[in-house]
């Protein structure tokens, strides 16, 4: 009975064992940040019991390995912990292992016959994450590899994050929203993680815009300031921007400036962005069109008169134009008055006389204007003409002069040609000549006159160039008493009249 008991005893008492001293370790390998278990088994001599446990980590001293107890490391609350019993396991847990954590542990236990620590240790090896991200400077549309490289042989499940967010794949083509810091960690335990990587996507110019300071209307003499912006990686620099007005250079860069804008300064104008990064074969970039319309009071105000002669009691017209942005809204017409002062004669763009007097004669201005400002006209003389007495036109005198020209031109032709018919006649038959004949001798101008021989002996003698002509003179209305002296005085030859005419060589 009293056998049977003590045997009862022996089982039921812990860390009762028949083997020899030992103590199993295996060598870890853990992540920065996860949690590590070290495994270890302990056996020990029949007869023994366990009263206590404790794991030791070399650390140097003084420039020697000493065996220091973890619970003198400064390490945080439930940073060590101890999975074991005191009947074979020992296994010691690391959580969120760091790399001073690396090193060599060993194991101890006391019994109440001995005590023993194990004669090898487990090597704690901690690794890093590591993100490699391929290329890591990129332009938009190109591949993306991202790897994640552990130093611990155990395989673990991998996940990656953007910028604190979970992303999906590792291999894909780079976005514009792609860019930012990438890290991998451990599936379960992210707080395992690698170091973040930067994902640089480069990409052309996009959302160009261009801005005019002047938000409200622009009129003339003001300063106007266009601005060029984009999107683009990597920025477009100062001189990556081009200003161009109806699709001509203006300047390039960032700004540009007109201290005093003129109407010509008006027109489309658009931004060109550059930054040498190519999308689907282009390079330059344009931002969308903005219309600078620069408005300015009336200019070249003028004014225009119809009829140009004004007769009296006739209707005119007096019309002002002018140039404006925008255009002239409001016109005054005045008079300058004998004092000098000026005379408001009405409003609109015309201005009508129906009947012209002498009143109205003066000098006349127009006043127009915008919303911008006025300006008026040079002065125009208005002058009534009176009208004329009925007489006849001057193209009337005209014609009939014409007329009496041709007809006296006519008769003096016909009485040539009737004299030229009757000198012939003459020189035909001498002996009829009447005694009333008139001769005329006529020589023939050089010009005009065959060229004679120059030879010096050649006669000079002008016979050949005389031609004779005969006129018939009648005598006037007389008595009978009187033609027939006439007709005796004919038969004299003291009656004949000889005309030579002689022109000069």
């Amino acid at each position: 009975m009293d056998s049977l008991r003590v045997v009862i005893i022996l089982v039921i008492l812990p860390g009762v064992w028949s083997g020899d001293w030992r103590v199993t370790l295996e060598s870890q390998c853990a992540l920065k940040g996860t949690s590590v278990v070290i495994q270890c088994s302990y056996d020990y001599p029949f007869g023994h019991i366990v009263t206590s446990t404790s794991w030791s980590k070399v650390k140097l001293h003084l420039g020697s390995p000493r065996l220091f107890a973890l619970s003198q490391f400064s390490a945080p609350s439930g940073h060590f912990k101890y999975l074991g019993n005191k009947r074979g396991d020992c296994d010691l847990k690391i959580n969120d292992v760091q790399i001073a954590d690396t090193g060599s542990y060993y194991f101890s236990f006391v019994t109440t016959l001995n005590r023993w620590r194990s004669q090898t240790h487990s090597y704690l090896s901690v690794k890093e994450l590591t993100t490699v991200v391929q290329p890591s400077t990129v332009t938009e549309g190109d591949d993306v590899r991202l790897t994640c490289v552990s130093g611990c042989p155990n395989p673990t499940t991998i996940v990656w994050f953007k910028d604190g967010q979970p992303v999906s794949g590792s291999v894909f083509q780079a976005r514009i929203e792609d860019a930012g810091r990438y890290y991998c960690a451990v599936q379960g335990q992210e707080t395992a993680r690698s170091a973040s990587v930067a994902l640089n996507v480069q990409y052309a110019p996009k959302k160009v815009t261009l801005t005019v300071s002047s938000p409200g209307d622009v009129v003339k003499g003001d300063t106007v300031t266009f601005r060029c912006s984009s999107d683009a990686n990597p920025p477009v620099t100062e001189r990556g921007y081009s200003l161009y007005k109806d699709g001509q250079f203006i300047s390039s860069g960032q700004k540009h400036s007109i201290s005093d804008v003129q109407p010509g300064h008006s027109g489309r104008y658009y931004c060109q962005a550059w930054n040498n990064i190519t999308w689907r074969g282009n390079a330059l970039f344009n931002s969308a069109e903005v219309h600078l319309d620069v408005q300015y009071p009336p200019m070249n105000v003028s004014v225009s008169v119809a009829p140009q002669q004004v007769l009296e009691g006739s209707s005119v017209n007096l019309t002002c134009s002018s140039d404006a942005n925008p255009p002239a809204d409001s016109y005054a017409w005045y008079k300058t008055a004998v004092s000098g002062s000026m005379l408001q004669m009405g409003s609109g763009q015309m201005l009508f006389l129906p009947s012209m007097e002498a009143s109205h004669n003066g000098l006349y201005l127009c006043l127009a204007r915008n919303s911008v400002g006025e300006n008026n006209s040079t002065e125009v003389l208005l002058v009534m003409a009176e009208k004329l007495q009925t007489s006849p036109s001057i193209a009337v005198l005209v014609g009939i002069g014409v007329a009496l020209c041709v007809t006296l031109m006519i008769v003096l032709l016909l009485f040539w040609k009737k004299q030229r018919t009757n000198a012939g006649e003459k020189t035909e038959d001498p002996s009829d000549e009447p005694s009333d004949s008139v001769y005329a001798n006529i020589l023939m101008s050089p010009s005009s006159a065959p060229q004679r021989n120059s030879h010096p002996h050649a006669s000079t003698s002008y016979e050949d160039e005389i031609l004779y002509a005969t006129v018939n003179i009648k005598p006037k209305n007389t008595s009978r008493a009187a033609q027939d002296s006439w007709s005796k005085a004919g038969e004299n030859s003291d009656s004949v009249i000889y005309a030579s005419v002689v022109t000069s060589r």
